[in-house]
């Protein structure tokens, strides 16, 4: 039997882009309940699909607020555009 919880996709909570609309920020909730967050980018040569480039998203934080303040530590451009508390 499998455990389909542990493969279920995470849902998007959130998704903050930058300025120029080349890079964002999505924050989603698993199924556990845990939070987190990635980086994408695109590029036009990709056709415009976002690749993962941050490589945060399995990292675990208990609540939104704290998996929102992680990226803004560590993605530099996103503390502009990130939502204030």
């Amino acid at each position: 039997m499998t455990d389909r919880t542990h493969r279920a996709k995470p849902v998007v909570l959130a998704s903050y882009e930058n300025d120029t609309a080349d890079r964002c920020v999505d924050l989603f909730q698993r199924a556990d309940g845990s939070f987190g967050f990635e980086e994408y980018r695109r590029d036009p040569e990709d056709a415009g699909r976002w690749s993962r480039i941050g490589w945060f998203g399995e990292r675990l934080y208990a609540t939104r607020d704290d998996a929102l303040a992680a990226a803004k530590t560590a993605v530099a451009w996103f503390g502009s555009v990130a939502p204030k508390p």
